[in-house]
């Protein structure tokens, strides 16, 4: 497999060639929503504020009202949309399925603004936009870049996870045990909803003729081959990270247990409000989420800030002590842990988390079992008291966890890389020999 190269550097493509001198003439980013609510969303705006800088046209195609905080020169169109879980439920079971909407709002895009040299990067489309918009990407199939923050495009609930047993699965998606079993986070109805979504999406959306699927980690990888997804347009790249702090967060002086994200139950919200009860530790949750309400009322003692903006969550991790991550699920990567690792913040991470062995071997924070609240209570008391052990796992996470993920300005050279060769080699991934190995980060593993 190539290894992306991430030094920053313009990126030779061969016969004196280079990114800066073939980059698209524009980059047309789909996602559900664009405002702050969720990893994918945050990475969708970070891609498109950076490939801006860097003079690329970019436009944001959105399936809500397209209000957002992005520079005045990046064009945003708007579907108006709401998610699927609001209003009538039949109507949104069909819209979950077959947004027509969404699908003429593409469509309509392409047949009036597409060039041969326009790349088209899908981030999220589950919430909102539906399957509906695979139909419509058809005839850019080869310039489509799709990044898998999740398994939705493998695995019915998306986790690779049996929510009702609370443990991983191992069954193919689509077969007829993955129909039999019971895994929805929260019926068996909604599952059959999600499976027949799934078979609809492989109806309208041939992955063999995309231009490259994007996994933000290695781990991902065999999950997808397994449903039956074509390795050779698999490609590992790790979503940038930037530190919310340059300086050292001085972890061993601060007593406060955070949370930074949705308050969803996949993310194991819940368990860490029970766990932080019995354990007695001060906890701060920065997000919103279904469970904002229910947590709000049965654990007043949690302090909830609701979402904030980049420099907000900066502020809010200087008292500090741990960042933990309790994801009922498959985390695929959890760039919350990641940039709190770079500012010196021990993470307490799910062992169902991809990064979950790195973060233990590196020394940079420790892992449990979210599903054990006996476990996990008494891990967070054990941090709680252990100055020591908390000031080692911060110098050490601080001194050498930037090889986890790549700088804001790499991975953008990771995505304009990607798209330069999607638009101009179209030879599968596994081939490209030529990319450079120069590196300032560990490039993702050889499989």
């Amino acid at each position: 497999m190539f290894q992306l190269p991430i030094n920053g550097s313009a990126m030779s493509l061969g016969a004196g060639r280079s990114v800066e001198k073939m980059a698209p003439d524009r980059v047309v980013v789909i996602n559900d929503f664009s405002s702050m609510g969720g990893g994918a969303t945050t990475v969708a705006l970070d891609s498109m504020r950076l490939l801006n800088a860097r003079k690329v046209s970019v436009t944001l195609l959105a399936g809500d009202n397209g209000r957002c905080d992005l520079p005045p020169d990046i064009e945003i169109v708007a579907l108006g949309g709401n998610h699927i879980l609001t209003g009538n439920r039949l109507n949104a079971a069909i819209r979950g399925l077959h947004n027509h909407g969404a699908e003429q709002l593409v469509a309509s895009w392409i047949a009036k603004r597409d060039t041969p040299g326009t790349v088209y990067h899908l981030h999220g489309w589950s919430k909102i936009l539906s399957p509906s918009i695979f139909r419509a990407l058809r005839p850019v199939a080869p310039r489509l870049v799709i990044s898998a923050h999740d398994f939705f495009l493998a695995c019915p609930n998306g986790g690779y996870f049996n929510f009702q047993a609370g443990t991983p699965c191992s069954l193919r998606p689509l077969g007829i045990r993955c129909l039999a079993s019971s895994c929805d986070r929260r019926h068996y109805s909604h599952k059959v909803w999600r499976f027949l979504r799934q078979l609809w999406t492989h109806a309208l959306c041939d992955l063999g003729e995309i231009g490259a699927i994007l996994v933000v980690h290695e781990g991902m990888i065999p999950h997808f081959e397994f449903a039956g997804i074509p390795r050779r347009k698999l490609v590992p790249v790790r979503n940038a990270a930037a530190p919310w702090h340059a300086t050292r967060i001085r972890a061993e002086c601060n007593r406060t247990f955070v949370f930074v994200g949705r308050l969803d139950q996949d993310k194991g919200v819940d368990l860490l409000a029970e766990a932080g009860r019995r354990a007695e530790v001060p906890l701060r949750m920065i997000g919103d989420g279904a469970l904002a309400s229910s947590i709000a009322s049965e654990f007043p003692e949690i302090e909830l800030v609701g979402w904030k903006s980049d420099a907000e969550v900066a502020n809010f991790l200087r008292d500090a002590r741990v960042l933990v991550m309790p994801s009922r699920c498959r985390e695929t990567f959890g760039i919350v842990a990641v940039r709190a690792l770079k500012s010196g913040l021990p993470v307490l991470v799910s062992k169902h988390a991809m990064i979950a062995e790195e973060v233990v071997g590196g020394d940079f924070g420790v892992s449990c079992d979210p599903h054990d609240i006996d476990a996990l209570a008494a891990a967070l008391k054990q941090l709680s008291i252990d100055d020591a052990r908390i000031e080692e796992m911060s110098c050490c996470a601080h001194a050498n966890s930037d090889k986890l993920a790549p700088s804001p300005q790499a991975w953008v050279e990771q995505l304009l890389f990607i798209y330069t060769r999607v638009l101009h080699q179209g030879r599968p991934f596994g081939r490209w020999q030529d990319a450079p190995h120069k590196r300032e980060a560990r490039t993702p593993s050889r499989h």
